[in-house]
This record gives structure tokens, sequence and C-alpha cells, in this order.
């Protein structure tokens, strides 16, 4: 279990590391994108999108068929154009008047309640299930038992940090995103559009929201402050990784699940939220770079 909420947590804190790397923004907003994916996929396989036509089918022993593919497209474009929307209306704007970090952390903050409270006035504060009833475990080695959805999750967060490799060190978007992050003054005098990066540096953490939201509701409820809940995660993975760093992002992820899930050994399950600020503190004090953090 530790390994499926970690790779849930992965997707989610790749996005974030990602926007903060290149853009220097503490995204507080990004569990509430997350949460609009989510619910941007419910729509498509909820009643409204059967009369659609999108509803429909399974893809073997998952629980879902095309309906949620669907979603999931219709949530990564979603959340990429509300990302784009937050930045040319408020961020934007922030910038050019000379705000700085904590203006932007407040700004993103301010988003953040705006986008959960939008959830909830469209969709209610009531719990839904993509696809409802009960889905059987297979069992593998040592009598662990696993959903196929969970197998899914894992596989994703695995293609998703595949091809942010690639896009970020095998294309030339990639590259000027990667000159942006470093020095954008210099990378601006070099030519590089660093607008054009910025914009899509939100694209992609918008995309990775969307997936790490659709995937939380797969495992487990569609819910207004899903997303929400998830936040202190994110930002533990991120700085266990190393800030700026995706793939010390992906490793902080599945750290920060497991250690969630193993500590109900010891711990009441209540408890478990708090490993998140336990493990942040550790690493201030221990390591302030994280795990694969480097100093600049």
């Amino acid at each position: 279990m530790g390994i499926i909420v970690g790779s849930i947590i992965a997707l989610g804190a790749m996005g974030l590391t990602l926007i903060f790397g290149v853009l220097g923004i503490g995204d507080f907003a990004h569990g509430d994108k997350m949460g609009w994916g989510m619910f941007l996929a419910f729509f498509v396989v909820s009643s409204e999108g059967a009369n659609l036509g999108f509803a429909g089918g399974r893809f073997g022993s998952l629980s879902f068929g095309w309906g949620l593919v669907v979603g999931l497209l219709v949530a990564m474009v979603g959340v990429a154009a509300l990302s784009v929307i937050m930045e040319r209306l408020v961020y934007r704007r922030l910038r050019a008047a000379g705000g700085g970090f904590f203006i932007f952390a407040i700004a993103s903050l301010g988003m953040s309640i705006m986008l959960r409270a939008a959830i909830q006035l469209i969709w209610g504060p009531s719990n839904f299930r993509y696809t409802p009833g009960i889905h059987p475990a297979v069992e593998i080695l040592g009598g662990i038992r696993v959903k196929p959805d969970q197998f899914f999750i894992v596989g994703v967060t695995v293609l998703a940090a595949i091809l942010l490799y690639w896009l970020l060190y095998r294309t030339r978007f990639g590259k000027a995103m990667r000159a942006t992050s470093d020095n954008p003054a210099l990378a601006e005098a070099s030519g590089i559009d660093t607008d054009r990066i910025r914009t899509g540096t939100w694209i992609v953490g918008g995309i990775l929201a969307a997936l790490a939201g659709v995937m939380l509701g797969l495992q487990a409820e569609v819910r207004f402050d899903a997303g929400f809940r998830l936040l202190l995660p994110l930002f533990a993975a991120m700085i266990l990784g190393g800030i700026g760093n995706p793939w010390g992002a992906l490793i902080g992820g599945l750290t920060v699940g497991i250690a969630q899930e193993v500590s109900t050994q010891w711990i009441s399950t209540g408890l478990k939220p708090g490993i998140p600020f336990v493990i942040v503190i550790a690493v201030l004090l221990l390591r302030p770079r994280g795990m694969f953090g480097q100093s600049r």
C-alpha cells in the first residue's frame, strides 16, 4: 500500500518541484489542482459523461474502461488550461509588479481556497467513486494482495517519470527549461523566450497534477478536499528529494508514502498524517538541500 500511496504522492510532487525549480514558486494550489483533475475525470465517468457517450466497458480485470481514459485526457487538458489561466491572470501580473516569493506563496494559497470552494460549489461535499462496487485483489509474492487498478497507478507513475526525463533531457524545450531554472536572466539574454518556458512549465505541472488527482480518485474516494489533504506529503516529498529535482521528488514521494503506511505498525492510524511533518523537520535539520539537492 505504501508504494501505491507513494506513487500518487510522487506524481504530484514531480509537478510541484518542477514549478518551484523553474519558476521559483511554492504552488500551494497544486493539491487543489489535483482535486480539479479528479473531478473533471469524475464528470466524464459519471451520469453526465454517460449521457455524452463516454462511459462504458472495462479493460480486463481493471475497474474502468474507456470512460476513465477519456476522463484522464479531459482532466489533463482542463488542469493545464486552468494553470495557464492562473499564470496569465495572477502570477504574471504579480511578477510584473515585482512580487517576491512570499507574495506568490500567499497568492497561490488564495487560489487554493478558491479552487476548493469552486469544487464544493459545483459537486457538493459528498464523496464519490469512479466505479462503485467491490473490486477483487490478486495475490502476489508473500501473500500480498494487490488490486489491478493499483498496478495501473504504479505503471502511470513510472511512465510519467520516463516521459518527464525525455522532455527535460532529450528535447530543446526541456533544455530551455533547465537553462531558465539555472539563470533566467542569462537564458533570456541567450534568446530563450522565458515567457513561453514559464507557460510550458505550468502546462507540464498541471498535467502531472491532473494525473496525480485521477490516480488518487482511483485509489481512494473522489472528494472535494482530497488534493488539499495531500498537500503536506507533496511538499515533504519535494523537500526530501531536493527542491527542484523531479527524480528526487519521485524517490521522496515513494519514501513518504511507504513511511506513512509502515508507521501504522507502531502508531495510531489517526497519527499517520503527522509523519510528513516529522520527515520535513528531520530533513531540514540533517540535510536542508534534501537527498539529491545541490547547492547553488
